[in-house]
């Protein structure tokens, strides 16, 4: 049987991961990003009209005033709307869910092995400290990823300008001014990167005690007095 200090730092490591997938489920369950443009109709240059795209991972709306026409709020599925736009914006939005699925994945490997350690005392192999470091690190890596490939969707790309005029029918529009601005679901990765470290430091500061406790324990010979090195 693992020691009680072995047992609560794993234990631990496994209800920090957890929380960080609660943190990262109701991420996902919200608003992103929302995105906002001036809009003119028929290349008049009259920019009385205005624009808001808010997205969510897999729904999104836009709500229209004078763009072209008269206000309307249209609400629409994200991945069918954007394999429509065109490729770039849909395979960076597919990567982002990609990168989240693994987050999940590595993070529910992190929370088993964490109660695995915290009840056995295996190898150090992927099943020990090793797995944990291994899944937890990854979790926080693709997590900063996806926050960078997602802000590059909204506000580099032309997803906006695309998605307001697959509304606008065969009207054109101008558009100018983009702002966009990041929502809740998206700044909730931050603390799930922050909880996914945090569970890795605590496997890392029992490892490190274990190690020093090791070390003390295979002390060299020259270090021992010299009456017993007689013997």
């Amino acid at each position: 049987m693992p020691s009680i200090t072995k047992t609560a730092h794993f234990t631990c490591s496994a209800f920090v991961t957890a929380l960080s997938v609660g943190v990262m489920g109701f991420s996902m369950s919200t608003e992103w990003a929302q995105t906002s443009m001036e809009c003119a109709s028929g290349g008049s240059g009259f920019f009385n009209g205005t624009a808001v795209i808010t997205l969510e991972l897999f729904a999104g709306n836009l709500n229209r005033s004078f763009c072209p026409l008269f206000g309307s709020i249209d609400s629409f599925k994200v991945i069918p709307k954007l394999i429509e736009i065109g490729a770039t914006p849909v395979a960076l939005h597919a990567i982002v869910l990609c990168l989240l699925a693994l987050c999940l994945l590595f993070s529910a490997g992190s929370i088993l092995l964490g109660l695995y350690n915290s009840v056995s005392n295996p190898y150090e192999t992927y099943m020990g400290p090793m797995g944990v470091y291994v899944c937890s690190s990854l979790s926080a890596c693709l997590s900063v990823v996806v926050l960078v490939v997602f802000l590059v969707n909204v506000s580099v790309t032309d997803l906006a300008e695309d998605l307001v005029e697959t509304f606008s029918g065969s009207i054109a529009v101008d558009l100018k001014n983009k702002t966009s601005k990041m929502r809740l679901g998206y700044y909730l990765i931050i603390p799930y990167t922050v909880l996914s470290i945090a569970a890795l430091a605590l496997i890392y500061m029992y490892d490190h005690a274990a190690y020093k406790h090791r070390q003390e324990q295979q002390r060299p010979t020259e270090d021992a007095p010299k009456e017993i090195m007689m013997y």
